[in-house]
């Protein structure tokens, strides 16, 4: 086993719960990522003990442990636990030490957060009233349109001529999804229109000032949604080298940093 020192982020989201374990010089040594389940303490023991596993470290060598997410209370491995805003905007400043507008798409909620050059938060929104433009409204589009969830960014990149949906509804998007199978629409046709859908309804949630960083579990997994947000913004997107994990590294280095409790 390593006998380095190591810190350890774990954010347990409704979706997915992922953590990970860095090294003093801020290096991501290990990670794991499951399905967050019906219990969120068992599922992050194992995402810990996976992680720990990758890195060859051992429990002994936790300096500190940080949890963070929907369900960070339920860590009983954890020391402290931090917000998901907050270790979202460190996590992402780790990658791009600059002035950032980031997009974080999640399971149950979308969240932008403005940095300034120095790090420090100068805004943030976040969508919890409505599942449309999270990784549910997709999963809810998937079902409807009898497809497997990870062949959708796969067929929207294959469209020639995309449908659009009025309504961002996820209740009425569906409606009009089942109106437009009836009218003989492509498939491929129909899921570039649920990804644009998504993109519109997060950008209406905020103005993107500076330079932009997409992060979140739906973003690993439809790298699409990026080259579509670029085609509306009409610049570059950044995304970090694990989109997925930026809460629960934001979460270890906080561990790294020490200090009281905040939430």
């Amino acid at each position: 086993m390593s006998p380095q020192k190591i810190y350890v982020g774990t954010d347990v989201g409704s979706s997915r719960t992922k953590v990970v374990v860095m090294n003093t010089g801020r290096q991501l040594l290990g990670h794991a990522i499951e399905k967050s389940g019906t219990d969120f303490t068992l599922t992050a023991t194992r995402c810990f003990d996976s992680a720990l596993a990758m890195a060859n470290a051992d429990r002994k060598n936790v300096v500190r442990s940080i949890a963070t997410g929907y369900g960070r209370k339920n860590v009983d491995f954890a020391d402290d636990s931090r917000t998901e805003i907050g270790c979202h905007a460190k996590g992402c400043y780790h990658y791009f030490p600059q002035a950032i507008s980031i997009i974080d798409i999640g399971g149950q909620d979308n969240k932008i957060v403005k940095l300034k050059g120095d790090g420090r938060r100068s805004g943030f929104k976040m969508n919890r009233k409505c599942a449309a433009g999270t990784g549910a409204f997709l999963e809810e589009m998937s079902a409807r349109l009898d497809i497997d969830l990870s062949d959708m960014n796969a067929l929207a990149e294959q469209s020639v001529e995309m449908v659009k949906l009025g309504s961002y509804c996820t209740v009425f998007s569906a409606t009009e999804v089942l109106e437009n199978i009836r009218r003989g629409k492509k498939v491929t046709d129909i899921v570039k229109g649920v990804f644009f859908s998504m993109v519109k309804r997060v950008l209406e949630m905020d103005s993107l000032t500076d330079d932009i960083v997409m992060t979140g579990g739906v973003v690993a997994h439809n790298p699409y949604l990026v080259t579509m947000t670029e085609d509306i913004v009409k610049r570059s997107i950044l995304v970090p080298e694990h989109p997925q994990l930026t809460g629960a590294i934001g979460a270890a280095l906080y561990g790294m940093e020490g200090g009281a409790k905040s939430d």
